[in-house]
């Protein structure tokens, strides 16, 4: 385990005890103390490079004032920016300031893109804002203060989950000490020290290092194509662990914490008109639910059959970020070239500069049209039986591909991951173009078989009328 790992860890343990603690506090103690206590884990991790996260949150001030749609363009030239620092003779930010910088600019976009529903919403003379999610819910535009203490709130600060300003907000106001707390906060974290467990025993055995040395080029084919699931092991351990200790986290404060009637979405809150306190004992009337910070779905992720629906189970937040502020303004129509190709290298950016992630991201693409191609061609048309093998054989392929598009993820380098990809003769890369080109073929006989039974017919038809 490394330094930076054992200061998330750290922070993680002692921001679960916290929140129970916050639950007691009046809606401007909860805020106050939020803020500062987020202030602190940045300033001792981050230091001087705090100054990025702050120039970041005024600037967006400044711009939700004038011309929201500025908003990504100026997070995400920050984040530019924020990369190349050294390159412009500062020195260069800390893990730490990477992790808060990336949070930061979903916190900021969707901010502006709520300051701007509220205008619409204002102008059209809409009476209540808070049933409506969709318009971000706000009842006011936030002043400096509020968006300072939503920006630095310490739950999930360096490890998330993203969470919009209305959820900030409703906990703000909520009584979370009459809310459900130690048994879902329990329940999170029980998998926890097996995750880690996991991690610390796989990772010592198969240490990603060792990937870049010419001895590993001289192992056998199945030793090189067996240790990418080793490392991809490695990599969700490590991530199923943090994400549901940060879960935990909210979920001791409260944050993220509504009426299962108000049907939830990871990152986006309610998605129906609902009531946030109804009476002085909220839990007596209501079951809870904390979907809206759920971020990772471990079972899911690891047995879902479709590459498409894997991205669905993991870091949950992001990817409904993603959906509403990134697919929904892309500049095409296609939902492959919406999701697979826009999303996909946006959120590559997202993510740093490193050439394996755009390599890894870009991959979907492909594995995507692949597994369309043999469902559209193959699956839909066998039977029950049939249809069952197809699915697992399909379950295999998707974990090798997301196997295979780890190892450009953490190698980052574009030889390191180019060489790695080689010595596994490109095999996704291969299977997908196969796939693609065989659903095609499959598609193009059934057209003229359909061609020929219709031609067939129509001379039937002529020798009965003569």
């Amino acid at each position: 385990m490394t330094p930076e790992e054992l200061v998330y860890l750290t922070i993680l343990a002692a921001s679960i005890p916290v929140g129970f603690l916050f639950r007691y506090f009046s809606p401007g103690g909860k805020q106050g103390a939020a803020l500062l206590l987020g202030l602190l884990f940045t300033v001792a991790t981050c230091q001087v490079h705090t100054l990025h996260s702050l120039v970041t949150v005024i600037g967006t001030w400044v711009i939700i004032k004038s011309c929201w749609r500025l908003s990504l363009a100026w997070t995400f030239l920050y984040l530019l920016f924020f990369r190349l620092a050294d390159r412009c003779g500062l020195p260069s930010p800390t893990p730490f300031a990477n992790a808060i910088q990336l949070l930061l600019t979903l916190k900021m976009v969707s901010l502006a893109n709520d300051v701007h529903s509220f205008h619409v919403e204002k102008k059209k003379e809409v009476s209540s804002f808070g049933a409506s999610p969709a318009a971000g819910g706000l009842s006011r535009e936030p002043s400096l203060y509020d968006l300072l203490s939503y920006s630095y709130c310490y739950i999930g600060i360096m490890t998330g989950p993203f969470f919009r300003f209305k959820t900030f907000s409703d906990w703000l106001q909520q009584p979370a000490a009459a809310l459900p707390g130690w048994e879902p906060c329990l329940q999170r974290l029980k998998p926890v020290p097996v995750f880690g467990a996991l991690f610390l025993v796989v990772n010592s055995q198969f240490p990603l290092d060792y990937v870049r040395t010419d001895a590993f080029l001289d192992r056998t084919f199945f030793f090189r194509y067996f240790y990418m699931v080793a490392v991809f092991f490695v990599f969700r351990m490590r991530f199923y662990a943090a994400w549901c200790g940060a879960e935990a986290a909210c979920i001791s404060a409260g944050l993220g914490c509504y009426p299962e009637k108000a049907v939830s979405k990871p990152g986006g809150g309610p998605s129906v008109n609902y009531s946030l306190v109804s009476s002085p004992d909220p839990a007596a009337d209501h079951k809870y639910d904390f979907r809206t910070i759920q971020n990772i779905d471990c079972y899911n992720t690891d047995f879902c059959v479709k590459v498409r629906h894997g991205m669905r189970y993991w870091n949950m937040t992001v990817q409904w970020w993603l959906h509403h502020y990134v697919y929904a303004n892309a500049p095409f129509r296609s939902y492959t070239l919406r999701w697979a190709g826009w999303t996909m290298l946006i959120s590559a950016y997202w993510h740093g500069l490193h050439a394996g992630y755009y390599l890894s991201f870009l991959t979907i693409p492909l594995c995507m049209a692949a597994e369309s191609a043999m469902e559209a061609s193959v699956r839909a048309k066998l039977g029950p039986r049939g249809q069952a093998v197809f699915d697992w054989v399909h379950w295999f392929l998707k974990m090798r591909a997301y196997d295979y598009m780890c190892m450009g993820f953490v190698l980052l380098k574009a030889s390191d991951t180019i060489d790695y990809w080689a010595s596994v003769y490109f095999n996704i890369h291969a299977i997908a173009v196969c796939c693609i080109v065989a659903g095609a073929a499959l598609k193009a006989g059934k057209g003229k078989g359909k061609a020929r039974d219709e031609a067939g017919k129509r001379e039937g038809e002529k020798i009965e009328n003569t």
